[in-house]
């Protein structure tokens, strides 16, 4: 169809969200469908009106549009597209009750995420394709297609951390993770890491994360009054990476007074509710934000990203745990319930 293109996937890899969806029975769930959203590929053929991309480019798609066209879009001020906007659609994003895959009796197979990657072949809407330079490592710049990019870039981008400044991160999961080296990229000198899993804070350590809070371990104190009393002032900077709404009323907590930001990434079921109290919102001065995809704008911040990595600045690969073919899909998405992976890469024809 018109402004879309088929893309041949080379690498995906699976993440929590797609371990969550394929075991959802009602909507947004929905059945059959291909999961993925986290890839690279390389254009196969192109619709009508696409001049962004030809064949044989490399390309990155995005669960996030890009459509450069609208006044978000336009703006420094949102991620947020207004022409398409982000939907959890099991549809193709321009053209409503259509999908580009059917089965063997001509049933249609449902889109995930505008992106579906776990497929040889998939069609994406070009408003979610990112072009990028030819790499010689497509298992590391695939992470870029969500998770790495949404905690590097919450950092970077929505937060704005200062060098110098203390930042706490509630779940180190790969999103807490990229978050930890976001802000060490930005300068952070003290980064504290939040997680029931002890083992947690050594691979932290590779991140940047310098001190380490195990709720279980707390003496029955909060973790906020906890990293109050660590940092004597509160965190400059903290970030909620699990999706629960009472560690987002934490990380508010022990969020400094004055000028403190505590940036939402994690997403809690549908219908939770974050109560703070109104006093501390108005005398406390700090700042409560969400931050979809980091807040990064897709075709023009990967390609950063990326040369960042190729830079050797941005670590990309000490995300990644295990590497397997596709036909052994089913191992990742195990590690990944087991909690025993970061970033596990999907070679769809190796």
């Amino acid at each position: 169809m018109p402004r879309e293109v088929r893309i041949r996937i080379i690498c995906t890899s699976p993440s929590n969200t797609d371990v969550a969806f394929s075991k959802m029975k009602e909507s947004p769930g929905i059945f059959p469908r291909i999961l993925g959203h986290e890839a690279i590929g390389v254009v196969e053929s192109v619709g009508e009106d696409v001049e962004e991309v030809s064949e044989g480019d490399t390309v990155i798609p995005t669960f996030l549009p890009d459509c450069g066209e609208c006044v978000d879009c336009k703006s420094i001020k949102s991620n947020l597209c207004s022409k398409l906007p982000y939907k959890l659609s099991p549809w193709m994003p321009r053209y409503p009750e259509t999908t580009r895959f059917t089965g063997l009796n001509g049933e249609p197979i449902y889109h995930f995420l505008s992106v579906s990657s776990f497929s040889e072949y998939t069609v994406v809407d070009i408003a979610h394709v990112t072009k990028i330079d030819h790499v010689t490592a497509p298992n590391r710049a695939c992470l870029l297609g969500c998770e790495v990019s949404t905690g590097v870039a919450a950092a970077w981008k929505k937060a704005n951390v200062e060098a110098g400044s203390t930042v706490a991160i509630f779940g180190l999961g790969s999103v807490g993770l990229a978050v930890a080296e976001g802000a060490r990229l930005c300068g952070a000198t003290r980064i504290i890491g939040v997680d029931l899993n002890p083992h947690k804070f050594e691979v932290g350590k590779k991140f940047g994360i310098t001190d380490f809070v195990n709720p279980k371990n707390t003496g029955g104190k909060p973790v906020s009054e906890m990293i109050m009393e660590m940092t004597g002032v509160g965190a400059d900077y903290c970030f909620e990476c699990v999706g629960n709404a009472s560690l987002v009323q934490e990380a508010y907590a022990c969020c400094r007074k004055g000028w403190g930001k505590t940036i939402m990434l994690g997403v809690d079921k549908p219908g939770s509710q974050v109560t703070l109290p109104s006093y501390n919102i108005l005398h406390h001065g700090k700042t409560l934000l969400a931050s979809l995809f980091g807040g990064i704008k897709p075709k023009s911040d990967i390609p950063i990203l990326l040369k960042r990595y190729l830079d050797k600045e941005l670590q990309l690969d000490e995300f990644v745990t295990h590497e397997f073919k596709f036909e052994d899909i089913n191992k990742a998405f195990d590690l990944l319930t087991e909690g025993k992976c970061l970033r596990c890469v999907i070679w769809m024809n190796k």
